[in-house]
């Protein structure tokens, strides 16, 4: 096992390092889509593909770190944080996961003719929180690592595009400061990239951006539930097969069990803050591990079309966003 967890250390510490490279630092790239990257160059080398020990540290990754992480993300989150904008927050936030998961879905497998492990991993991370929802994702339906690392590539991709656009918007707008940043929040794929729009408009965008996009965040654990038992009813059986049991995202009560923790303990700073470092190292780490086992040859069959499919729906949080979010709380 140690020589696959080797393997994803060395890309997660190699991640880490070029984050602090000014040019990556100035752009603000999450260490995870850099373990990524080298994840999927370092997979496809030669040398690679003659080391077959691997496979048990990386499996321990992808199953173990990931959801490891995945519970101590909820330390990013309390519930005091929820109630500070009230329940139109959580009301709007649930619009507008539930329209972009719908229409997501129906485009990539109806129109788009997308599979639907790819179309599914898409349309959560554009939805709800980007990378980390697209590996949540991944752990509760067992989805393919090839259709894993397209999904976190498309919502890099258009969540980095829309820490240049929100900035850009917000003059032309003429919409609040505070309502700007329910705004960003309802609608930015990540945490980070929310960060950096919200900060770019002003300070009180970014308090409301943040709060909007962790209680998205928190949605993630009935979205979980819901998918898993509707994955294994539309799973279609494969002969000779035996019926497919339930997968029970465990974590994700663990996740809401972190939420409620950090809402009714206040624990001292530095371990905060290294329990919230450990979560990030555990999913960079899971995120390197899928990287080393996607196969370039795989992703060049999946095309163009799941980029497509993110771009609509960048289209729709763009407009759909804008018109809930006034609606809702303007």
């Amino acid at each position: 096992m140690w020589q696959g967890l080797l393997v994803c250390t060395t890309l997660t510490i190699t991640g880490f390092g070029l984050t602090r490279l000014p040019p990556l630092a100035d752009a603000g790239i999450s260490p995870l889509v850099l373990a990524l990257l080298l994840g999927i160059v370092a997979g496809n080398l030669p040398l690679a593909r003659r080391l077959t020990a691997t496979g048990p540290g990386l499996k321990f990754a992808t199953r173990w770190l990931l959801r490891g992480g995945i519970v101590l993300f909820g330390l990013s989150l309390t519930l005091q944080q929820i109630m500070a904008l009230g329940p139109r927050v959580l009301l709007l936030d649930a619009l507008v996961i539930i329209s972009v998961l719908t229409a997501g879905y129906l485009i990539g497998t109806r129109v788009l003719g997308m599979d639907r492990e790819t179309t599914l991993l898409t349309s959560a991370g554009s939805a709800i929180c980007g990378a980390a929802a697209v590996l949540a994702t991944e752990s509760t339906i067992r989805s393919r690592p090839a259709a894993t690392s397209m999904a976190v590539a498309t919502v890099v991709l258009f969540g980095s595009l829309a820490m240049l656009v929100y900035p850009l918007l917000y003059p032309l707008l003429g919409m609040d400061e505070g309502l700007f940043g329910v705004y960003i929040g309802a609608t930015v794929h990540e945490v980070a990239q929310v960060v950096a729009a919200g900060e770019a408009v002003g300070p009180d965008a970014l308090a409301n951006a943040v709060i909007v996009k962790l209680v998205r965040v928190m949605l993630l654990v009935p979205f979980l539930l819901i998918v898993g038992q509707w994955w294994l009813r539309h799973q279609p059986a494969e002969a000779g097969a035996g019926k497919a049991s339930l997968v029970i995202p465990w974590f994700a009560f663990g996740f809401l069990a972190m939420v409620v923790f950090n809402s009714l303990v206040t624990l001292p700073a530095p371990l905060h803050a290294g329990l919230v470092m450990a979560g990030q190292l555990a999913l960079t780490m899971a995120m390197a591990a899928l990287g080393y086992e996607t196969r370039v040859e795989k992703l060049k069959a999946l095309g163009i079309k799941p980029f497509i499919l993110a771009l609509t729906l960048f289209v729709l949080l763009l407009g759909g966003g804008l018109l809930a979010s006034t609606l809702l709380m303007g």
